[in-house]
């Protein structure tokens, strides 16, 4: 099995390259001329843009072929009192140019929408706006020039007291999206709400591809075990190939998110860096049957955390290192 390794939208080794910067609404109201204020959004925005280019570089200097972009890119992107505003044509060169980047070098990207877009929710005021927030990421990916092997990751959401319900909105509600956008999503397991299990039958369901998490995994689950469960998760991407065979994300591998607990007192947050015996229990478990795999690091010290594992990596039976930032078990 060949495993690549990514990371999560910011560095801790490169300087000065904050992709999320931004603006607060209180700020913005405070400026007069609301068009010289919108200047100032987008300026910030392709800043953003620009320094997100710089980690593409960084990246690819260190073998780093599976990245996680920011969803802050435009600062107030999608807020109530900018509700006209669409910078993303005013952005096309820097989004152009990125995905470019991305192409050339054959990177995964994708994008992981914030808590507050859900499908599951019983609210028409939030569902409109989860939707309207998933069509903004799918509008960013494609000013970039990319398809559908790049990806929104997203939870199930809440149960709000009667979780066999929310899961039949959140089927409901997908189902509804427009096609292009149900095409580049796939699903996660949560810590405290949908397990693997649960997201594992709605991932089906839907013929979305499955995310495992196995931190919230082992913090969140009914007795499953994930080596037990990874025939039928690996095959919500096996489908996708099948059903989809001419499309980019018929190529990909599965992929799957990896971080450790801060404390034995506060098991759902993650640590800074992931700690590689339970994370190598579960590879050798899946390896096996699974021939390519991408894995996204969630720990704090992002790509430090990266690095890393690949030295503790080193110590470990049957593990090769490819370059610096894959191995084969």
């Amino acid at each position: 099995m060949i495993v690549r390794l990514g990371y999560v939208a910011m560095s801790t080794m490169v300087k000065n390259a904050s992709p999320s910067k931004t603006m607060t609404a209180t700020n913005f109201s405070k400026l007069i001329d609301r068009e010289a204020a919108i200047r100032k959004l987008e300026r910030i925005g392709a800043e953003n843009l620009h320094n997100t280019l710089r980690l593409l570089k960084h990246n690819r200097a260190h073998d780093i072929m599976v990245f996680r972009f920011s969803s802050r890119f435009i600062p107030l992107i999608g807020h109530e009192m900018l509700a006209d505003w669409d910078p993303i044509p005013t952005l096309a060169a820097e989004f152009e140019e990125l995905g470019s980047y991305a192409k050339l070098n054959g990177m995964r990207v994708s994008f992981h929408p914030d808590h507050f877009t859900v499908l599951s929710t019983p609210r028409k005021d939030v569902l409109e706006k989860s939707v309207q927030d998933l069509e903004r990421h799918s509008a960013m990916l494609n000013a970039m020039g990319l398809g559908s092997e790049a990806m929104c990751n997203i939870h199930v959401g809440g149960s709000y007291g009667d979780k066999t319900n929310a899961a039949r909105r959140f089927i409901q509600n997908f189902n509804a999206l427009r096609l292009p956008i149900q095409q580049r999503i796939t699903l996660e397991n949560d810590d405290k709400t949908f397990n693997a299990l649960e997201t594992l039958q709605i991932a089906e369901e839907v013929g979305a591809p499955m995310v495992l998490d196995i931190h919230h995994h082992a913090v969140n689950n009914e007795g499953e075990d994930a080596i037990e469960l990874w025939p039928r998760i690996q095959e919500t991407w096996l489908r996708r190939a099948r059903e989809h065979p001419d499309t980019p994300t018929a190529s990909l591998p599965p992929k799957i998110h990896v971080s450790s607990p801060k404390s034995d007192t506060d098991p759902r947050s993650h640590a800074d860096f992931v700690e590689v015996g339970p994370l190598m229990t579960f590879l050798r478990g899946i390896a096996p049957i699974t021939p390519k795999l991408d894995m996204m690091i969630e720990a704090k010290m992002k790509d430090g955390a990266l690095f890393q594992l690949m030295e503790d990596f080193k110590g470990q039976d049957g593990v090769n290192i490819l370059d610096q930032a894959s191995i084969r078990l």
